[in-house]
């Protein structure tokens, strides 16, 4: 039973993730490379995504 509730909020927070990455004002072959990179790495992708890439995707991918 807790698998399947962390499974499921894995996948909410991999859902808003990738709907926050594509309404950022980055090129197209970046928000694929970052979705690529949350998506592929699960827990680890989310945590390095909401921790340090969030703010700073417009200064990385200009």
């Amino acid at each position: 039973m807790a698998f399947t509730i962390l499974y499921v909020v894995g996948v909410i927070l991999g859902v808003v993730a990738v709907l926050e990455i594509l309404g950022q004002p980055i090129n197209l072959l970046g928000k694929i490379i970052i979705i690529a990179f949350v998506l592929l790495t699960s827990w680890i992708g989310l945590a390095v995504y909401y921790l340090l890439l969030r703010g700073n995707l417009t200064r990385w991918f200009r």
